[in-house]
């Protein structure tokens, strides 16, 4: 059985999310594999379209459903991007007034893919979501979790990419 961490949300209309640095259900590159699996924890390009007029801003989340934790882990999670940001270069900073909640390293920041060997192939879900709302009403230290609570009353719409990634995978390609 495969864990599906946006099926409680019900259904949301769907809009584009693509990328230079990956493909839908594609590998991912070595750059977006964490420093200790040989990678360089770099967040990967994003370009996002299509999205519901009424959108007043975006947030970006980066989640592994496999992880071996019960809970899965999450690599990223940011709040609050303008909407008239609708792409995101590989490891750039992000604009002012957006905020990086942090990871389960307790970093805000992008950490990279890292899956523990004999654990197989795992997803990671790069999600934009069109929120209704120009600022969710966060703190710096918030969780992921909390930001996924705002978002399940504030989100219009959603893009999905999922690449997959393996131990030593950084190396493997």
């Amino acid at each position: 059985m495969t864990h599906d961490p946006l099926a409680i949300f019900g259904e949301v209309p769907q809009f584009s999310l693509t990328s230079t640095d990956m493909t839908d259900g594609g590998p991912l590159r070595p750059a977006q594999y964490g420093a200790d699996a040989g990678g360089a924890d770099i967040s990967p390009q994003l370009s996002w379209s299509g999205f519901p007029v009424e959108t007043q801003s975006f947030a970006v989340t980066a989640y592994d459903p496999d992880a071996p934790t019960g809970s899965g882990f999450w690599h990223w999670a940011v709040a609050n991007l303008p909407v008239s940001v609708t792409s995101l270069a590989a490891g750039s900073a992000l604009p002012a007034g957006s905020l990086t909640l942090p990871n389960e390293q307790r970093l805000p920041s992008f950490i990279g893919a890292g899956p523990p060997p004999g654990t197989g192939t795992h997803r990671y879900q790069f999600i934009v979501h069109a929120v209704d709302v120009a600022t969710l009403d966060l703190g710096p230290e918030s969780t992921p979790a909390v930001l996924g609570f705002n978002l399940h009353f504030h989100t219009l719409a959603r893009a999905v990419l999922e690449a997959t990634g393996v131990a030593g995978g950084a190396s493997v390609r």
